[in-house]
Protein backbone atom coordinates (compact mmCIF):
# COMPACT_ATOMS: atom_id res chain seq x y z
CA UNK A 1 0.00 0.00 0.00
CA UNK A 2 1.34 3.70 -1.04
CA UNK A 3 0.80 6.14 2.06
CA UNK A 4 1.13 9.61 1.86
CA UNK A 5 1.87 10.96 5.05
CA UNK A 6 3.05 14.16 4.69
CA UNK A 7 0.88 17.05 2.71
CA UNK A 8 3.53 18.90 1.43
CA UNK A 9 4.68 19.84 -2.36
CA UNK A 10 2.73 18.55 -4.96
CA UNK A 11 0.00 17.14 -1.58
CA UNK A 12 0.10 20.53 -0.40
CA UNK A 13 -3.46 21.42 -1.56
CA UNK A 14 -4.79 18.54 0.96
CA UNK A 15 -3.42 20.84 4.19
CA UNK A 16 -6.09 23.11 5.49
CA UNK A 17 -3.88 25.81 5.78
CA UNK A 18 -3.45 25.62 1.57
CA UNK A 19 -3.70 28.84 0.75
CA UNK A 20 -7.38 28.94 -1.73
CA UNK A 21 -10.34 30.13 -1.28
CA UNK A 22 -13.37 27.72 -0.71
CA UNK A 23 -17.50 28.93 -0.46
CA UNK A 24 -18.86 27.37 2.48
CA UNK A 25 -22.35 27.96 3.49
CA UNK A 26 -23.08 31.11 0.86
CA UNK A 27 -19.38 32.94 2.55
CA UNK A 28 -15.93 33.13 0.74
CA UNK A 29 -13.30 31.97 3.29
CA UNK A 30 -9.74 32.38 2.69
CA UNK A 31 -8.71 29.18 3.63
CA UNK A 32 -10.20 25.74 4.51
CA UNK A 33 -9.20 26.64 8.18
CA UNK A 34 -10.39 29.70 7.93
CA UNK A 35 -13.89 28.06 7.35
CA UNK A 36 -13.55 25.43 10.29
CA UNK A 37 -12.60 27.81 12.45
CA UNK A 38 -15.51 30.39 12.06
CA UNK A 39 -17.82 27.61 12.76
CA UNK A 40 -17.55 27.58 16.33
CA UNK A 41 -18.13 30.70 16.92
CA UNK A 42 -21.11 32.16 19.16
CA UNK A 43 -21.09 35.62 18.32
CA UNK A 44 -20.35 37.64 15.35
CA UNK A 45 -17.50 39.26 16.67
CA UNK A 46 -15.72 35.96 17.08
CA UNK A 47 -16.77 35.03 13.72
CA UNK A 48 -15.53 38.16 12.38
CA UNK A 49 -12.09 38.06 13.65
CA UNK A 50 -11.48 34.51 13.02
CA UNK A 51 -12.71 35.50 9.29
CA UNK A 52 -10.60 38.10 8.64
CA UNK A 53 -7.61 36.39 10.29
CA UNK A 54 -4.58 37.12 7.98
CA UNK A 55 -3.04 33.85 7.78
CA UNK A 56 -4.70 30.31 8.58
CA UNK A 57 -1.96 30.10 11.59
CA UNK A 58 -3.50 33.38 13.06
CA UNK A 59 -7.06 31.57 12.57
CA UNK A 60 -5.94 28.43 13.98
CA UNK A 61 -4.82 30.47 17.02
CA UNK A 62 -8.05 32.62 17.60
CA UNK A 63 -10.33 29.93 17.15
CA UNK A 64 -8.65 28.31 20.24
CA UNK A 65 -9.49 31.78 22.26
CA UNK A 66 -13.35 32.18 21.57
CA UNK A 67 -16.18 30.04 23.52
CA UNK A 68 -17.18 27.22 21.16
CA UNK A 69 -20.32 26.39 20.63
CA UNK A 70 -21.78 23.76 22.55
CA UNK A 71 -22.09 20.01 21.28
CA UNK A 72 -18.64 21.46 18.91
CA UNK A 73 -16.92 17.84 19.79
CA UNK A 74 -20.02 16.14 18.85
CA UNK A 75 -20.21 17.74 14.94
CA UNK A 76 -16.82 19.11 14.38
CA UNK A 77 -15.88 16.29 12.12
CA UNK A 78 -18.61 16.44 9.64
CA UNK A 79 -18.56 20.06 9.15
CA UNK A 80 -14.70 19.65 8.56
CA UNK A 81 -15.98 17.11 6.23
CA UNK A 82 -18.42 19.16 4.64
CA UNK A 83 -16.04 22.15 4.56
CA UNK A 84 -13.42 19.39 2.73
CA UNK A 85 -15.92 17.82 0.16
CA UNK A 86 -16.79 21.79 -0.65
CA UNK A 87 -13.19 22.87 -1.43
CA UNK A 88 -12.02 20.00 -3.54
CA UNK A 89 -15.63 20.35 -5.79
CA UNK A 90 -14.91 23.92 -6.47
CA UNK A 91 -11.14 23.50 -7.38
CA UNK A 92 -11.32 20.77 -10.51
CA UNK A 93 -7.30 21.20 -10.29
CA UNK A 94 -7.00 20.27 -6.83
CA UNK A 95 -9.41 17.71 -7.27
CA UNK A 96 -7.62 15.89 -9.79
CA UNK A 97 -4.47 15.82 -7.81
CA UNK A 98 -6.97 14.39 -5.00
CA UNK A 99 -8.59 11.83 -7.29
CA UNK A 100 -4.75 10.94 -8.59
CA UNK A 101 -4.11 9.09 -4.97
CA UNK A 102 -5.99 6.22 -6.24
CA UNK A 103 -6.21 4.38 -2.89
CA UNK A 104 -3.05 5.64 -1.33
CA UNK A 105 -3.39 5.70 2.49
CA UNK A 106 -3.48 9.33 3.39
CA UNK A 107 -2.31 10.58 6.52
CA UNK A 108 -1.97 14.01 8.25
CA UNK A 109 1.33 13.72 9.37
CA UNK A 110 2.61 16.18 11.56
CA UNK A 111 5.20 17.66 14.44
CA UNK A 112 2.48 20.06 16.54
CA UNK A 113 1.21 16.90 18.50
CA UNK A 114 -2.17 17.56 16.92
CA UNK A 115 -3.44 13.23 17.04
CA UNK A 116 -6.98 13.77 16.43
CA UNK A 117 -6.97 15.81 12.65
CA UNK A 118 -3.46 13.75 12.00
CA UNK A 119 -0.74 11.75 13.63
CA UNK A 120 2.31 12.71 15.22
CA UNK A 121 5.04 10.42 16.38
CA UNK A 122 2.97 7.41 15.49
CA UNK A 123 0.24 8.32 17.24
CA UNK A 124 -3.19 10.01 16.46
CA UNK A 125 -6.62 9.41 15.43
CA UNK A 126 -5.78 11.19 11.62
CA UNK A 127 -9.52 12.37 10.86
CA UNK A 128 -8.15 14.87 8.15
CA UNK A 129 -6.43 11.50 6.26
CA UNK A 130 -9.62 10.05 6.62
CA UNK A 131 -11.92 12.51 5.85
CA UNK A 132 -10.09 13.09 2.81
CA UNK A 133 -9.87 9.83 1.46
CA UNK A 134 -14.13 9.68 2.13
CA UNK A 135 -13.94 12.73 -0.02
CA UNK A 136 -11.75 11.17 -2.41
CA UNK A 137 -14.76 8.17 -2.68
CA UNK A 138 -17.83 10.51 -2.86
CA UNK A 139 -15.43 12.58 -5.99
CA UNK A 140 -14.48 9.39 -7.86
CA UNK A 141 -18.31 7.91 -7.67
CA UNK A 142 -19.62 11.67 -8.75
CA UNK A 143 -17.07 11.49 -11.76
CA UNK A 144 -18.32 8.31 -13.04
CA UNK A 145 -21.92 8.65 -12.47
Amino acid sequence: MIVIDEFKGQYSCFSNFYPRQVKYKDKIYKTKEHAYQCQKATNQEDFDSIFNSSTPFQAKQRGKQIQIKKYWNQFKVSIMKQIVLEFFKQHGDLKDILLSTNTFLLIEGNHWNDTFWGVCNGVGENHLGKILMEVREILRQGSTT
